[in-house]
């Protein structure tokens, strides 16, 4: 389907009747045309205008056609065989506008980059960027060889009730270089919950945070950036549809829903219940469950000698 080729100009999907009833109070109750364009709520001279396009001998008419806004002449419409060479190479590898163009500068076809991306939008070719979509440009990764130089942040959605949306959410937190973990779950996700999850944890440990990295979900907004930041630590999301960014929280989410399935199953109608069984597995968690990549160590241990 070729799209952009006979756009009108108006999007009214009733405006053939409207148009047709205005001709109609004119021609069969004899209103002025000043009258039905007061009545109707639009200019007298489209009144007129819509008048023109009936001959008086038509008699009555139920719609009256949208005329196509395409332009009779084009002296600078790009040749059809460049068209078809930018289609072609469009569908045969999926290359972008930029790369098309400049494939066509080796094939001596001159075109303009934006004539490239006018025909790929005529045939409905190109994706477009969201205009609600926020890019985030949070520079290189830091190198961790200290607690608290990487800290990653994650939310865990738990369904109460099968086939239900009913959900709490379990916000966690890990340390890269010790694996220090805190936890919490609400009955409802937002930014002022990744806030405090963040406090909270900052206040329970003994290193200070440098970078907290997150994905790009809705809790983890500019207002969450703006409060980390004001607590001197800097905030970094993770690269778009890349969770192994994130690979250390992601581990530690599947962890803490496999050893806590009694626990959330039991508590997960009651959130105060839940937090303290989970802070409960915290302690466990951080003070004697040993870690294969720690050595078999513990993350209280690794802090310990850091210390």
């Amino acid at each position: 389907m070729v799209y952009g080729m006979n756009m009108a100009y108006t999007t009214n999907p009733h405006i053939e009747k409207v148009r047709a009833k205005a001709v109609s109070l004119v021609r069969q109750n004899g209103w002025s045309t000043r009258k039905v364009a007061t009545h109707i709520g639009v200019a007298h001279s489209t009144v007129v205008r819509w008048c023109q396009k009936v001959p008086t001998t038509a008699g009555s008419v139920s719609v009256i056609p949208t005329a196509s806004s395409r332009p009779k002449t084009s002296p600078n419409k790009i040749d059809a065989d460049i068209e078809k060479r930018i289609v072609e190479i469009r569908l045969e590898r999926g290359r972008c506008a930029e790369v098309i163009h400049a494939q066509l500068a080796r094939e001596q076809l001159i075109v303009s980059l934006s004539t490239v991306k006018r025909v790929l939008d005529r045939y409905g070719l190109r994706k477009k960027k969201s205009p609600w979509k926020k890019y985030h440009f949070s520079g290189e990764r830091p190198i961790v060889e200290n607690p608290g130089n990487l800290v990653e942040m994650d939310s865990i959605h738990i369904m109460k009730q099968r086939g239900l949306y009913d959900r709490i959410y379990i916000v966690t937190l890990i340390d890269v270089y010790s694996r220090w973990t805190y936890a919490k779950a609400f009955e409802r996700i937002s930014t002022h919950a990744a806030v405090q999850t963040a406090y909270t944890a900052q206040t329970l440990s003994c290193f200070s945070f440098e970078c907290i990295q997150t994905d790009n979900g809705p809790e983890f907004t500019k207002y969450f950036t703006t409060m980390i930041e004001s607590k001197g630590m800097q905030h970094r999301h993770t690269r778009v549809r890349k969770p192994n960014d994130n690979a250390h929280i992601e581990r530690f989410n599947r962890t803490i829903q496999e050893e806590m399935r009694t626990e959330i199953r039991q508590y997960k109608h009651n959130i105060p219940w839940l937090n303290r069984s989970i802070n409960e597995y915290l302690k466990y968690y951080n003070t004697e469950r040993l870690h294969m990549g720690l050595g078999y160590q513990t993350p209280q241990e690794i802090l310990d000698e850091y210390s």
